[in-house]
């Protein structure tokens, strides 16, 4: 019976650690496999850092989604893989791979807390060369 108890509250007290410590928003990652701008939008900052392979941009929310709808179009997105993904008190960063049917690109996204939720202030777009 003891030993229920403790596998119990061990499990949950893992579960809640997972749950609170979820630094990269599940729908970042949905819009990423998707390749959604619209989505993502919802978590950009009111500037973005946007390098997308050698152009770089400081650009607000709409001109933002509009540069990442405009690369979603030219390269149809089959998916999106989360390579690594950490945090360190006030920020997160998620490293992924996007397959596109142009290829496939290394996606470096940055993130900074902001009143208890995580928006994104840099996405970095490289060409993986294969």
């Amino acid at each position: 019976m003891k030993k229920r108890i403790f596998l119990l509250s061990t499990g949950l007290l893992f579960t809640m650690s997972l749950l609170l410590a979820q630094d990269v928003p599940v729908e970042v990652v949905t819009a990423f496999n998707k390749g959604n701008s619209q989505e993502l939008n919802k978590y950009f900052a009111e500037q973005v850092e946007l390098i997308i392979q050698s152009s770089q941009q400081n650009a607000d929310k709409g001109l933002t989604e509009s540069t990442l709808s405009s690369f979603f179009n030219d390269h149809k997105v089959n998916g999106f893989t989360v390579n690594h993904k950490g945090n360190r008190s006030e920020s997160s960063f998620m490293i992924g791979t996007l397959a596109t049917a142009k290829g496939s690109f290394r996606v470096n996204c940055f993130f900074r807390k902001l009143q208890n939720n995580y928006i994104i202030h840099q996405i970095r777009i490289d060409k993986i060369n294969e």
